[in-house]
């Protein structure tokens, strides 16, 4: 890799989890690939097709020119109408079309970061005809395929890489939204701090402090009389917070002390991705 520093983070989770991607759909089955997968609505194929889409963006590949049916009941915004579409276009490919796009996707992703010169400032494409720096841009690859790597892993019965880059990134920027999360969806009352207490691969705690002015912050220091202490481990924090499973199914792995109330709130709003 030779591109700017403070993209080497990004590149090597990318490639870390993009690979362990292309290892992990190689050898399956071609029914394999119409297995249901914990991103909502989205098979084995979908998320294949999902992460392929959004690297040939990254490229810089015109979008494909296709409708999408009208029962598709799980698209109902932009954002996911914009998404779905290069699903939606790899529906019927098969096994051998998937794998092959894939591969051929990722030789040409590599060789565009080997030879990255621009700015991490420089503004590129995103979604939605909008722009975003080339960091940035690469942080959310990052972050996405390591999210869409355990998705599959998970329909697969392939636990892994729960500690590895990427999941460091994911880590990062989970909890860049978990002030919000406690101080202004769940309401926190001011002057208030709420601990997250996680373990297993990936081990940390945090402390979300609420200022006079309902603002929150996160900071990595414990707090010695806390209104909640939310306790769980790292594979139950991620796939909360990103949608990957509802509360209710969890709920025996997470512990509680102090505000239950206040608690409640806060795991009832815990998803943060769109």
């Amino acid at each position: 890799m030779t591109v700017h520093p403070s993209l080497q983070t990004y590149a090597e989770a990318w490639t870390h989890s993009i690979e362990a991607i292309s290892e992990l759909v190689k050898p399956l089955a071609d029914a394999d690939w119409n297995l249901r997968t914990p991103c909502p609505a989205w098979s084995v194929r979908d998320v294949v097709s999902h992460v392929i889409g959004m690297e040939c963006e990254q490229l810089g590949d015109p979008r494909p020119i296709h409708t999408l049916p009208r029962d598709l009941y799980h698209v109902q915004t932009d954002h996911q109408r914009y998404m779905e579409m290069q699903v939606d276009v790899r529906r019927h490919h098969t096994a051998p079309e998937m794998t092959s796009e894939l591969e051929y996707t990722l030789i040409r992703r590599m060789r565009q970061l080997r030879n990255e010169t621009r700015a991490p400032e420089t503004m590129v494409r995103a979604p939605l005809g909008a722009e975003q720096t080339l960091e940035l841009a690469l942080h959310m690859r990052a972050f996405d395929v390591w999210i869409h790597e355990q998705d599959l892993r998970t329909t697969l019965g392939q636990p892994g890489n729960l500690d590895s880059p990427g999941a460091l990134v994911v880590r990062d920027t989970l909890l860049a939204g978990l002030a919000k999360v406690v101080a202004k969806d769940a309401a926190a009352p001011p002057h208030s701090a709420v601990v997250f207490d996680v373990h297993g691969p990936l081990e940390f705690l945090r402390t979300v402090r609420v200022d006079a002015d309902g603002h929150g912050s996160v900071d990595g220091s414990p707090s010695l009389g806390p209104a909640a202490t939310l306790t769980m481990d790292w594979e139950t924090y991620y796939r909360l917070a990103c949608g990957r499973v509802r509360v209710q199914a969890v709920e025996d792995l997470i512990k509680v002390e102090g505000d239950q109330e206040l608690a409640a709130e806060i795991l009832r709003n815990f998803a943060v991705t769109p």
